[in-house]
């Protein structure tokens, strides 16, 4: 299913899914954006199988609950946007570079970018110590949160493809998660994730 709808309970969404399910019309049921009290309540209702949820160096709210619960029932987490919507991608260095499609973004506007690519310049530093490209990096950082988190990145060419796929080679220590934490801890960058937070983590 989409995201949680705040005017319908979950266990309706998920009760009139779970009846597809036994009528043999769809095979799983997973949600987007659900907050942790929702994935237990959808879970009472009828197994989930994944969350998808936005989550990457800069938006790290799954944490405070969802990547737990989806734990407490077996569930995979599917990472959205891991790539920060194209801002570890390596074509963000100036506010000058930001695309048309990304100029209302919270956490791109005047005040809030000028911060946030001084945290990136940080990410950067370490994937040129790393010989990495920043993208790769990013992912690879996914990639340790856990067996059960899935980073689904776009890619607009081959090469993208072949370039984040080469994230899997990537090994990072415990001390270099540290001072990634160090670097982007929770809450790092400047600016709300989305311009409809009233629509996440419902």
């Amino acid at each position: 299913m989409s995201r949680v709808d705040p005017n319908v309970p979950i266990e309706e969404s998920v009760g009139a899914m779970a009846r597809l399910v036994e009528q043999g019309k769809t095979r799983y049921i997973a949600l987007s954006e659900a907050s942790a009290t929702s994935i237990r309540r959808a879970n009472a209702v009828h197994p989930v199988v994944s969350l998808q949820m936005e989550y990457s160096l800069w938006s790290r709210d799954a944490e405070a609950g969802n990547i737990q619960a989806c734990r407490e029932f077996g569930m995979g987490f599917m990472a959205y946007s891991p790539l920060g919507r194209g801002f570890f991608a390596g074509g963000f260095h100036d506010p000058t570079d930001i695309p048309e499609n990304l100029g209302n973004h919270p956490r791109l506007q005047p005040g809030n970018v000028e911060h946030n690519l001084k945290l990136l310049a940080q990410v950067e530093e370490m994937a040129q110590e790393k010989h990495v490209r920043t993208a790769q990096l990013t992912l690879a950082w996914l990639l340790a949160q856990g067996d059960d988190v899935f980073p689904i990145p776009g890619s607009s060419s081959r090469a993208h493809l072949e370039e984040n796929l080469n994230a899997l080679e990537i090994e990072l220590s415990a001390a270099d998660l540290a001072w990634i934490d160090t670097i982007m801890p929770p809450g790092a960058a400047a600016g709300p994730r989305s311009r409809d937070m009233d629509r996440v983590n419902i």
